[in-house]
């Protein structure tokens, strides 16, 4: 158990930094229920996937390759089916929608997952700066692409990061989203992360009434492969000063977990978790004019593509 378990107990929910995915579903049956997971090749969204399996559910595994993803979701508990998305890409993007589609899936969650974190320098797809784009676009196409598959009571799961506090000053920049003004690696990917937030809010604010609700979280310091693009100083960030307040994969997956399927997540909808719990996420993340702006922005952009 790190420093940071160790030093938070379990909050109103009854679970806590330490809790682990099986143990916030464990006595649960999702059978019947279908459940897409972006990024689920490693780390959170194959645990992600394996306890959703392991509960009952049908999983749709989505990764940057279809014969990833299809051998990631062979190996879980109850085979699953795998898609390739690489959400730097539209055309995968509408490509795994279109799949989707045509096998006649109703989703009963949508667990954004997969991301990029820190790339030391700018990378751009399609004009704009890559992890913006990858962690917020490419996810906000998937999920209004596959809106008509929602089943009435669908959870939206967007994974956020304690990291959307270093976003800039503004929230999102939107005269230099294509980063030619200037970049920071890790301003801009907690932009992104802010963005999660925001897409999660307003898609709450805009869907809840129908019974559709939103989430986003943020699974604590996990040791994945997010942070394979990252500098050499982030990776010996999290190497060697990070473990002391690391959570592992099983107890990383929890939140996400408990957002997508869990019954007393309901009354959270709409809200940022931390912890399987309620957290204050930074200042701009409860702005519902920017949250209505990057909505709109986002909308216009995905139309264009």
């Amino acid at each position: 158990m790190s420093l940071a378990t160790r030093l938070k107990p379990a909050g109103s929910t009854g679970f806590g930094a330490d809790s682990t995915a099986e143990q916030v579903s464990e006595g649960l049956s999702l059978k019947g229920k279908t459940i897409l997971v972006t990024g689920c090749t490693s780390g959170l969204g194959l645990e992600t996937c394996r306890v959703l399996s392991l509960r009952g559910a049908d999983v749709i595994g989505a990764g940057r390759s279809r014969p990833g993803a299809e051998m990631a979701c062979s190996g879980l508990p109850k085979a699953g089916v795998g898609m390739g998305c690489d959400l730097s890409d539209p055309r995968s993007v509408r490509g795994c929608v279109a799949r989707i589609q045509s096998l006649g899936f109703r989703l009963d969650a949508i667990i954004c997952n997969a991301g990029i974190l820190g790339t030391p320098t700018l990378h751009r797809t399609h004009g704009y700066e890559l992890q913006f784009f990858t962690n917020h676009i490419g996810h906000f196409m998937l999920v209004l692409g596959l809106f008509d598959q929602l089943a009435p009571d669908a959870r939206i799961v967007a994974v956020s990061s304690a990291y959307h506090r270093f976003a800039p000053r503004e929230g999102i920049r939107f005269d230099n989203l294509s980063g030619r003004r200037g970049y920071n690696a890790w301003s801009a990917y907690g932009q992104s992360k802010l963005a999660n937030i925001l897409f999660a809010s307003e898609f709450q604010r805009r869907y809840g009434a129908s019974g559709k609700t939103a989430y986003s979280v943020h699974p604590g310091l996990i040791p994945t492969n997010l942070a394979r693009r990252s500098s050499s100083g982030a990776k010996f960030f999290l190497r060697i000063i990070a473990p002391l307040f690391l959570k592992n994969v099983q107890q990383g997956a929890a939140t996400q977990l408990f957002a997508a399927v869990h019954p007393d997540a309901v009354a959270l909808a709409g809200h940022y978790l931390a912890d399987v719990n309620v957290a204050k996420p930074g200042r701009s993340a409860n702005d519902p004019g920017l949250a209505r702006r990057l909505w709109e922005f986002s909308e216009e952009l995905v139309h264009e593509l």
